[in-house]
Protein backbone atom coordinates (compact mmCIF):
# COMPACT_ATOMS: atom_id res chain seq x y z
CA UNK A 1 0.00 0.00 0.00
CA UNK A 2 1.20 3.54 -0.32
CA UNK A 3 3.10 4.39 2.57
CA UNK A 4 4.63 8.27 2.50
CA UNK A 5 7.29 9.23 5.88
CA UNK A 6 8.31 12.76 6.34
CA UNK A 7 11.52 13.89 8.45
CA UNK A 8 13.55 16.34 9.12
CA UNK A 9 10.85 18.39 11.18
CA UNK A 10 12.47 20.64 14.10
CA UNK A 11 12.75 23.87 15.91
CA UNK A 12 14.46 26.62 14.08
CA UNK A 13 15.00 30.61 14.40
CA UNK A 14 13.45 32.86 12.34
CA UNK A 15 16.02 33.55 9.41
CA UNK A 16 17.14 29.94 9.75
CA UNK A 17 16.56 27.00 7.18
CA UNK A 18 15.01 23.28 7.81
CA UNK A 19 15.58 20.69 5.30
CA UNK A 20 11.78 17.98 5.27
CA UNK A 21 11.99 15.01 3.56
CA UNK A 22 9.33 12.24 2.09
CA UNK A 23 10.65 9.30 1.80
CA UNK A 24 7.42 7.40 -0.38
CA UNK A 25 7.00 3.26 -0.82
CA UNK A 26 3.89 0.62 -2.34
CA UNK A 27 3.34 2.42 -5.45
CA UNK A 28 5.33 3.33 -9.12
CA UNK A 29 7.07 7.01 -7.72
CA UNK A 30 7.94 7.92 -10.72
CA UNK A 31 4.85 8.03 -12.38
CA UNK A 32 2.68 10.91 -10.13
CA UNK A 33 2.69 14.27 -8.54
CA UNK A 34 3.87 15.19 -5.24
CA UNK A 35 3.16 17.89 -2.54
CA UNK A 36 3.64 19.33 0.29
CA UNK A 37 1.28 21.17 2.92
CA UNK A 38 0.65 22.54 6.19
CA UNK A 39 -1.77 22.63 9.29
CA UNK A 40 -0.99 25.76 11.78
CA UNK A 41 -1.77 24.90 15.10
CA UNK A 42 -5.35 25.63 15.64
CA UNK A 43 -6.12 25.40 12.39
CA UNK A 44 -8.69 22.68 10.99
CA UNK A 45 -7.74 22.52 6.90
CA UNK A 46 -4.50 21.94 5.75
CA UNK A 47 -3.12 24.27 3.31
CA UNK A 48 -1.26 24.06 0.04
CA UNK A 49 2.53 24.93 0.17
CA UNK A 50 4.45 23.28 -3.17
CA UNK A 51 3.80 20.86 -5.40
CA UNK A 52 6.04 18.91 -8.39
CA UNK A 53 5.47 17.04 -11.62
CA UNK A 54 6.43 13.21 -11.97
CA UNK A 55 9.25 14.09 -13.83
CA UNK A 56 9.79 17.77 -11.91
CA UNK A 57 9.14 19.31 -15.33
CA UNK A 58 6.36 22.18 -13.18
CA UNK A 59 6.50 23.05 -9.64
CA UNK A 60 3.72 25.57 -8.04
CA UNK A 61 4.14 27.27 -5.10
CA UNK A 62 1.91 29.13 -2.07
CA UNK A 63 2.70 32.63 -2.64
CA UNK A 64 3.90 33.16 0.60
CA UNK A 65 6.96 30.71 0.55
CA UNK A 66 7.87 31.48 -2.73
CA UNK A 67 11.41 32.67 -3.15
CA UNK A 68 11.47 31.10 0.18
CA UNK A 69 11.03 27.27 0.30
CA UNK A 70 12.03 24.83 -3.24
CA UNK A 71 10.33 21.75 -3.99
CA UNK A 72 12.53 18.39 -5.08
CA UNK A 73 12.35 15.34 -5.89
CA UNK A 74 14.75 12.04 -6.42
CA UNK A 75 13.13 9.54 -8.81
CA UNK A 76 15.69 7.10 -7.48
CA UNK A 77 15.75 7.30 -4.27
CA UNK A 78 11.61 7.64 -4.31
CA UNK A 79 11.84 10.81 -2.41
CA UNK A 80 10.63 14.45 -2.80
CA UNK A 81 12.40 16.87 -0.42
CA UNK A 82 11.30 20.59 0.68
CA UNK A 83 13.79 23.08 1.23
CA UNK A 84 13.14 25.67 3.49
CA UNK A 85 14.99 28.76 3.95
CA UNK A 86 14.62 32.05 5.85
CA UNK A 87 12.30 30.71 7.49
CA UNK A 88 9.34 32.98 9.83
CA UNK A 89 7.25 31.81 13.10
CA UNK A 90 4.16 32.35 10.27
CA UNK A 91 5.74 29.31 9.02
CA UNK A 92 5.23 27.03 12.15
CA UNK A 93 2.77 24.19 11.18
CA UNK A 94 2.66 20.42 10.91
CA UNK A 95 4.21 19.83 7.31
CA UNK A 96 2.64 16.95 5.50
CA UNK A 97 3.91 14.98 2.05
CA UNK A 98 0.99 14.08 -0.23
CA UNK A 99 1.11 12.25 -3.45
CA UNK A 100 -1.59 12.55 -6.24
CA UNK A 101 -2.00 8.84 -7.93
CA UNK A 102 -3.79 9.96 -10.78
CA UNK A 103 -1.46 13.35 -12.34
CA UNK A 104 0.52 11.57 -14.33
CA UNK A 105 1.51 14.66 -16.29
CA UNK A 106 2.55 18.62 -15.80
CA UNK A 107 0.41 20.10 -13.05
CA UNK A 108 -1.63 22.70 -15.25
CA UNK A 109 -2.46 19.57 -17.44
CA UNK A 110 -4.10 17.80 -14.92
CA UNK A 111 -5.33 19.72 -11.57
CA UNK A 112 -3.93 18.01 -8.66
CA UNK A 113 -6.34 16.18 -6.07
CA UNK A 114 -3.81 14.93 -3.75
CA UNK A 115 -5.40 11.65 -1.86
CA UNK A 116 -2.76 9.87 -0.33
CA UNK A 117 -0.99 11.78 2.75
CA UNK A 118 1.98 10.95 5.43
CA UNK A 119 1.34 11.19 9.27
CA UNK A 120 3.36 14.76 9.50
CA UNK A 121 6.47 16.29 10.57
CA UNK A 122 6.32 19.17 13.16
CA UNK A 123 8.42 22.52 12.66
CA UNK A 124 8.31 24.96 15.00
CA UNK A 125 9.92 28.52 14.11
CA UNK A 126 10.82 31.06 16.99
CA UNK A 127 11.21 34.80 17.02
Amino acid sequence: QVQLVESGGGFVQAGGSLRLSCAASGYTFNKYAMGWFRRALGQQDREFVAAISYDSGTAFYQESVKGRFTISRDNVKNMVVLQMDDLSPMDSADYYCAADLRCTSQLSDCDPQFEYWGQGTLVTVSE
